[in-house]
């Protein structure tokens, strides 16, 4: 019992770092959310509730519109699957991720926004760490800062008056950071420079309302037709790589050596 959860502990306390830039957009656009409600006519039980049940941010704005309009649920259907279509793509990238998890991948799956997929296909786990726990505790940690900003959001609406716009480039923002640091992490930028290249010829042919599912689309496909060069591509680099290290260890060995036989200070054991 005191090994699992110190195996807890320590999953928790390596995925808690990860999440902290989350925690400051989710809490900006959170609170921004339940102060929309708020303003918008519904009590604080309604983002409460709905940043519980839903966690789609995009999807919670547009909701409110929704809940004021007529009752049309293939409307809201069709509007949601568009608006949160590129979690299909998602879930394919994380299949081999979540394998071996348990049970706690039902709630891996419900959970995987944007940003706590970006922390759990990127991040590099220690060994020493189990990995369904580091990524079921990214999950709740990113959950919960959306919950607690959108409940604060809509409890204190009232009383807060300022302007709100332009709080979503948080996101924006730090989407940039984390394509940054990724790109760092990355010894071939092909796969990025591809990415980058196909959602600008989207973006210029489809607007930019339109262009997300069509670049995800062309994404796919091509580094699906790529996939076994960049793998062979890897392959050579790591296998390079770990002939250099070979060599250079090899070499260092000889100096070791020649050095001790000049001196006349080899001992035998």
């Amino acid at each position: 019992m005191q090994s699992r959860s110190k195996m807890l502990k320590k999953a928790f306390t390596t995925a808690f770092p990860y999440t902290i830039p989350i925690f400051a957009g989710f809490w900006f656009l959170g609170i921004t959310y339940g102060i929309y409600m708020n303003v918008s006519g519904f009590s604080f039980w309604y983002p409460m509730l709905m940043s519980v049940t839903i966690f789609a941010g995009s999807i919670e704005f547009v909701t409110v519109n929704m809940l004021l309009g007529a009752f049309n649920p293939l409307q809201a259907f069709a509007m949601t699957l568009m608006i949160n279509a590129r979690h299909l793509f998602y879930g394919i990238s994380m299949l081999d991720k979540f394998r071996g998890v348990g049970r706690k991948k039902f709630y891996l799956i419900f959970g995987m926004c944007d940003e706590t997929f970006s922390i759990n296909y990127t991040a590099d786990i220690p060994e020493d760490v189990d990995r369904g726990w580091f990524m079921f505790f990214v999950t709740l940690l990113n959950h919960f800062y959306w919950f607690s900003g959108a409940t604060l959001g809509g409890i204190f609406g009232s009383l807060i008056n300022f302007n709100t716009e332009g709080l979503e480039f948080v996101m924006t923002a730090m989407f940039i950071v984390i394509f940054l640091e990724q790109w760092l992490k990355e010894k071939d930028h092909t796969s990025s420079l591809i990415g980058l290249g196909i959602s600008i010829l989207c973006l210029i042919a489809f607007g930019a309302d339109n262009f997300i599912i069509p670049a995800m689309l062309a994404i796919l496909g091509v580094l699906t037709l790529m996939r076994h060069p960049l793998e062979r591509k890897d392959g050579v680099e790591s296998k390079a790589g770990v002939n250099e290290v070979e060599d250079s260890q090899s070499e260092k060995k000889n100096v070791e050596l020649s050095s001790l036989g000049e001196g006349g200070d080899v001992q035998w054991r």
